[in-house]
């Protein structure tokens, strides 16, 4: 496992950036400054918050005035690229809000976000005024920078991981509609994974309006159906009728339930610990009759804390195949404890889904 990303955020770190102020403002306090960030909490604290600490203690650092510390900022930042120099936009959304800083404070994050990103620093301002806001991410949005482009979407995600929610644009998606509109077939790969991002996180709440979306934007362009089938994502696992039947996936046929005539599914060990894995065998046997497109997954419902459970779903194969065709495969699932799943002890369901439909299951006991 590799170290935590908190740790980027070290005293050798600290050390280069002072340096670099330094070059352009003299009179820095190199050694004040690591040894104030670096106090008897620093080791505590994790990504987040490391990154805070070194944005309100550079303010102290810096010269008083906000347009004289952005100076010492625009000085360095073409130096200052990448994930660890989320401080500069962060910096922005610590002491810029205020009224008298707006412009300012829209430059620097358009400046900032080509070397980092200020997806996250940009909230505060959408929450305190959206109209505004969105006006200035719609002029971006046409921006010759790829960076730009992609904050006037990644910005104003709903549901964006790890940055604050956008409890208005969960009620109402439409303000960010024309932005997204503007970026449906934009070249760069990186804002159009935005747009898509953007479209799976509306679809948490209002479906409806993606599959809208989805029905007038795709076969326009190339790189617009990209984002809508990637878009679509939660939706096809969801199968969606509409959806499915937008994108080419079968039906059964009339007077039946299921595409396959003959469905298996098997797990060994079929008891398993905590931190081990089970290997998953599935047999499928296709109705006879022309090509069809399908979808192979496995659903897990993972048993939770208080005992309830909650599918999520692991897609085997997604291809056309003839009819009658014999299909098997054979994939490994680990039961071991991630970031972002916690395993708890219970009989898991394993269901074998053909378009979302389940066509067999086994049980597998994780201890």
């Amino acid at each position: 496992m590799g170290e935590p990303l908190k740790l980027m955020y070290n005293e050798a770190f600290l050390r280069s950036f002072g340096e670099k102020i330094h070059t352009v403002y003299g009179t820095f306090d190199r050694e004040g400054f690591i040894a104030t960030v670096m106090d008897d909490k620093w080791d505590g604290l994790e990504l987040k918050a490391r990154m805070r600490q070194i944005t309100t203690i550079l303010g102290a650092y810096l010269p008083p005035r906000y347009e004289a510390a952005l100076d010492v900022l625009f000085a360095i930042d073409e130096t200052c690229v990448g994930f660890p120099y989320l401080i500069f936009p962060d910096f922005v959304e610590v002491f810029g809000q205020g009224e008298e800083h707006w412009a300012l404070s829209m430059k620097a994050l358009e400046r900032f976000t080509q070397r980092s990103s200020a997806e996250f620093a940009v909230r505060p301002f959408l929450l305190r005024d959206p109209e505004r806001m969105m006006s200035e991410m719609l002029v971006w949005a046409q921006h010759p920078d790829e960076h730009v482009r992609r904050l006037a979407s990644e910005g104003c995600r709903p549901r964006l991981p790890w940055g604050q929610a956008l409890p208005m644009f969960k009620r109402d998606p439409a303000p960010i509609l024309p932005i997204l509109e503007r970026l449906k077939a934009d070249p760069s790969l990186y804002v159009r994974k935005s747009v898509a991002n953007n479209l799976n996180d509306i679809v948490k709440d209002h479906p409806s309006v993606v599959i809208d979306i989805a029905r007038r934007w795709k076969g326009l362009d190339p790189h617009t159906d990209w984002i809508v089938r990637h878009g679509c994502r939660t939706l096809i696992r969801q199968a969606n009728p509409e959806i499915m039947s937008l994108f080419g996936y079968a039906e059964p046929a009339a007077g039946t339930l299921s595409l396959t005539t003959h469905a298996s599914l098997s797990a060994e060990p079929n008891v398993v610990s905590i931190g081990g894995a089970s290997e998953l065998k599935y047999e499928l046997h296709i109705q006879e009759g022309e090509p069809v497109h399908i979808r192979i997954e496995y659903g897990i419902d993972f048993v939770k804390a208080r005992g309830q459970t909650s599918r999520k779903s692991f897609l085997l194969s997604d291809k056309t195949v003839t009819g009658g065709a014999r299909l098997n495969g054979i994939r490994t699932h680990s039961w071991r404890e991630l970031t972002t799943r916690r395993h708890y002890p219970g009989e898991h369901r394993i269901s074998l889904l053909v378009n979302g439909r389940e066509v067999a299951y086994v049980m597998v006991d994780l201890t």
